[in-house]
């Protein structure tokens, strides 16, 4: 649940939301109760009213409201500069494929997330719940210009990898142990070319089958897992 992941992360909710219809012996209600005790202020409403203020099909009965975590375009390049992986997401349109990026990210071991160009607002509540709350774990930036926010990555020293359908080398031939910085970009069109041109490394995921490349929520997520098993390996 996502208050649980947020409570986790030190975010302080200021007022949570729950159905009469909860349960107070629940794993629901227990997360409430957490709330409370770290000041949020409760209100007890109907399922139905809850659920006409919220814009999920099935909501689970809680719904909060809470500060959203701002992390500025600097800090989130200080924190990639540490390492070992970060991710850039440009013109990144669909608020799914953003949150399952930032999920894939987050579990792989990301120091930051940045959003910039046209990509989707990271905090679109269909973002957040495709981030599963990752978006609560890791600093997440918004805003630049593409080509900005990669001067900046390569001035902190920190390396940038795309992906091409053909011509680069083998992702998993190449070192992405870090510091390095994944460039996803639009899901139609993907990198521009004068962007394409500035990233320090290009790679290629091979098919097997008929596919000519991946979806891009599955292309990031490859490269994220392929950077955390070099470094498991030490290779």
């Amino acid at each position: 649940m996502l208050l649980r992941e947020a409570l986790d992360a030190g975010v302080v909710p200021t007022e949570v939301f729950t159905a009469l219809e909860v349960d107070e012996h629940s794993v629901e209600w227990g997360l409430v109760e957490r709330a409370a005790s770290v000041g949020a202020v409760v209100h007890r409403v109907v399922a139905d009213v809850l659920a006409r203020a919220v814009d999920t099909v099935t909501p689970q009965g809680v719904a909060a409201i809470a500060s959203r975590p701002e992390v500025d375009l600097p800090t989130a390049v200080a924190a990639a500069a540490v390492g070992p992986l970060a991710l850039v997401l440009v013109d990144v349109n669909d608020p799914g494929n953003a949150g399952t990026l930032v999920r894939a990210a987050e579990a792989a071991g990301a120091a930051a997330v940045l959003f910039c160009g046209a990509s989707v607002e990271p905090w679109n509540p269909k973002c957040v719940r495709a981030s599963a709350g990752a978006l609560f774990h890791v600093p997440v930036s918004s805003g630049g210009e593409p080509v900005a926010v990669l001067d900046l990555l390569s001035r902190a020293g920190v390396r940038s990898a795309a992906t091409v359908v053909r011509g680069g080398t083998v992702y998993d031939h190449a070192d992405l142990r870090g510091p390095v910085a994944v460039v996803l970009g639009n899901e139609a069109h993907g990198l521009p070319g004068p962007l394409l041109d500035r990233v320090d490394l290009r790679l290629t995921i091979p098919m097997a089958g008929r596919a000519e490349s991946l979806n891009v929520a599955m292309a990031g997520s490859v490269l994220c897992f392929e950077a955390l098993r070099q470094r498991r390996a030490g290779t």
